[in-house]
């Protein structure tokens, strides 16, 4: 699960890098799924970066591995339960590298699931060490991340409700 965690740690890492670069869209946005004000909004980014840092490095080392854990996982419920509550409505939530406003659906809402779940599972499954194959799967898992990312934001390509369609 070495290639796994590495791949967490990189997702962190990488989200910890987007709330610095664009922290003035991102505390916005985070002030939105909050409901609070924008101020407050930029304190919870900085505090959600910061322990995004630390659940990161926390996963790489053997001895911290299970705090790792335990704080990327409370971080990603606490974005999914932050996204649920927005369900439907359309914002720019900051999961995407650029700006887009879009409704809350469920890819949204399972994305920071799916993480969390994959991060328990390196507690469960049998760590088989680092190799020269570890970097490799996790930038491969990191590139499958962001394409779906990316392939979520597509409309459908065939939509029986639109006008002109056969159904």
């Amino acid at each position: 699960m070495s290639g796994v965690a590495l791949f967490l740690a990189l997702v962190l890492v990488g989200a910890a890098v987007h709330k610095i670069a664009a922290w003035r869209r991102l505390g916005i946005s985070a002030a939105r799924l909050a409901g609070t004000a924008v101020g407050q909004g930029l304190l919870l980014l900085a505090v959600a970066g910061t322990v995004e840092v630390i659940a990161a490095l926390a996963l790489l080392i053997p001895t911290l591995h299970g705090l790792g854990v335990v704080l990327a996982t409370m971080l990603w419920v606490t974005y999914a339960l932050a996204l649920f509550r927005r369900r439907g409505e359309t914002l720019d939530c900051g999961c995407d590298l650029i700006e887009r406003e879009k409704p809350v659906g469920l890819f949204a809402i399972a994305r920071p699931l799916v993480l969390a779940g994959l991060a328990g599972l390196t507690l469960v499954v049998p760590d088989g060490g680092w190799s020269v194959e570890t970097p490799f799967a996790a930038l491969a898992l990191l590139a499958l991340y962001i394409a779906g990312s990316e392939l979520a934001v597509l409309p459908p390509l065939l939509n029986p409700r639109r006008k002109g369609t056969a159904r």
